[in-house]
């Protein structure tokens, strides 16, 4: 394929008439935009693909894509007892208890590999807060691995890792929406972890994205409404919880911990989130953010290993995939 002029044709010829791309296809489409597709034809592309709405076969490929552009991924590896942890929408209302959760797992034992983009328009990015508790920071899949051992965590940078689909996420402000790059960079997990923990912000991704997972041969993953879109679980009502295990979904049920809900409007001075993500660290914790960090301990902790949180309880949900991940069940 050296023109994404067919695909454009297919994807974007109304609500009723548009096509979905087969995984392969999708595959090749990132492929060819990556190398230096027309910009013309990119950006019809991306929107084309937002207004039809991507499939799980479509963002399969264009994971693939995107992984065979990152230096030393090996498809066939899968890093056990890691955890994956996509964190790119940054903050506004409150700092990362996320963060300060997958910290003290690494001081545990555990190994947690986050990745993001280190600047986020209004935001405080994950990297900003990581930064400032003396995490490193790799330039390359090889120095993460050196310092996940030892330290049991670490921070890679799209930009550093995957520049294409980085260029590809940064055209957000030019398109004016997001697009499929925005999902793919949440699924990259560039260490191939056995288990993610994967935030969304529009809930109905929660099923599509884990679907994506089992398609990509992710071991085990939890997809769910994060806070502020990042992977961050909620102290009080958790809306959309999805558990992927190889190409069984279930759907998650976590109970109302009865503290106070996350808050509503941003705060004027972003520098107060340093300040409060200092203070967690110190071990200095409200209710709420107590509550929260127990509850993503217990989540990275099924990550690692699989073993259920007794209070978690569970429903079978359509959509799933079966074992030969060729359709839904």
């Amino acid at each position: 394929m050296d023109d994404l002029a067919p695909l454009i044709r297919r994807i974007a010829r109304g609500k009723h008439g548009a096509e979905h791309l087969r995984r392969e296809e999708a595959r090749e489409a990132l492929c060819l935009v990556m190398q230096g597709a027309d910009e013309m034809q990119v950006g019809a592309l991306l929107i084309g693909l937002r207004m039809k709405g991507e499939t799980a076969e479509e963002l399969a490929g264009f994971t693939e894509a995107a992984r065979g552009c990152i230096e030393g991924f090996a498809a066939g590896e899968v890093l056990e007892g890691a955890v994956d942890l996509p964190c790119y929408a940054g903050k506004r209302r409150a700092a990362g208890r996320h963060l300060v959760a997958a910290i003290r797992a690494a001081e545990s034992g555990m190994k947690v590999v986050v990745h993001g983009v280190s600047g986020i328009p209004g935001r405080i990015s994950a990297w900003q807060m990581l930064g400032h508790a003396g995490i490193g920071r790799a330039a390359s899949l090889a120095e993460a691995r050196q310092l996940l051992d030892e330290r049991g965590i670490v921070y890679l940078d799209l930009a550093d890792i995957c520049p294409p689909l980085f260029a590809l996420y940064g055209l957000r402000p030019r398109l004016g929406l997001r697009s499929f790059a925005n999902s793919v960079a949440r699924l990259l997990n560039p260490l191939r972890c056995a288990g993610q923990l994967n935030g969304i912000f529009h809930t109905p991704y929660a099923q599509l994205m884990a679907q994506a997972n089992a398609l990509l041969g992710q071991p085990r993953s939890l997809i769910f409404a994060g806070a502020e879109g990042e992977p961050e679980l909620y102290a009080d009502r958790q809306k959309v919880v999805v558990m992927q295990q190889g190409y069984d979904l279930t759907a998650w049920k976590l109970p109302d911990m009865g503290e106070a809900p996350y808050p509503r409007e941003p705060l004027a001075d972003l520098a107060i989130l340093q300040d409060d993500h200092r203070r967690m660290l110190a071990g200095k914790l409200l209710p709420a953010e107590k509550a929260v960090c127990g509850r993503m301990q217990q989540a990275l902790a099924w990550a690692a290993d699989g073993e259920m949180p007794d209070t978690w309880s569970a429903d079978r949900i359509r959509g799933g995939y079966d074992d030969k991940g060729s359709g839904a069940v």
